[in-house]
């Protein structure tokens, strides 16, 4: 049985890995999560709603994608356990999303709401602070990617996919891996057949 209490002490030790926090900031934060379940290809989020809260996912496996005008997905993000998920764009704007958030898992998403979030900023000294260091971490990634996209081949892109995140690409259908670094299923295929033995 899951133990919600257990789910919610793990956010609190993910912020202590970048600030500092009391007793009692925790027990402030912790009144203000929520718990949400997803079964596999569940959405959390699609197309047309309002993106209104901050999302960890504590269990599971998710992606965000869109889908072009000719109804091909370009997935945008994923993301495992301990890792933040959004789109981020609404969030903030408060406008309609135009992506999808799916969970590929059983997966369990610990929420804030934006309204809890600013209650939070003014109550808790360094939860500012923590959100100010994620969005410059997700700030210099997408950066960092949008330079590989220009500069790398196909292949040097998925090499350096394979030796960072090792520990997700099985968790993940290879349609899904091929979409997030801008290439057909096929020629991933392809790809990781060509160059078996450089990828082990």
């Amino acid at each position: 049985m899951i133990n919600e209490n257990e789910l919610k002490e793990g956010l609190i030790e993910h912020l202590k890995g970048m600030i500092e926090l009391s007793g009692s900031d925790a027990e402030l934060i912790i009144s203000k999560l929520e718990i949400k379940y997803l079964k596999k290809k569940e959405y959390l989020l699609q197309p047309g709603e309002i993106s209104k809260h901050m999302r960890f996912i504590s269990q599971g496996a998710m992606r965000v994608y869109y889908l072009d005008e000719k109804s091909q997905e370009h997935t945008l993000q994923l993301g495992i356990e301990n890792w933040w998920i959004n789109d981020l764009y609404s969030y903030l704007s408060l406008k309609p999303s135009k992506m999808y958030i799916q969970a590929l898992e059983e997966t369990i998403v610990i929420q804030i709401s934006s309204g809890s979030l600013d209650k939070l900023f003014r109550e808790v000294k360094e939860m500012p602070n923590f959100f100010r260091l994620k969005m410059q971490s997700a700030y210099v990634a997408l950066q960092e990617r949008t330079i590989e996209n220009l500069s790398m081949d196909s292949y040097e892109k998925y090499s350096k996919f394979i030796s960072q995140y090792r520990n997700i690409e099985q968790r993940f259908p290879q349609y899904i891996i091929a979409s997030y670094l801008g290439m057909a299923p096929e020629f991933l295929s392809y790809l990781r057949k060509k160059h078996a033995s450089r990828l082990k």
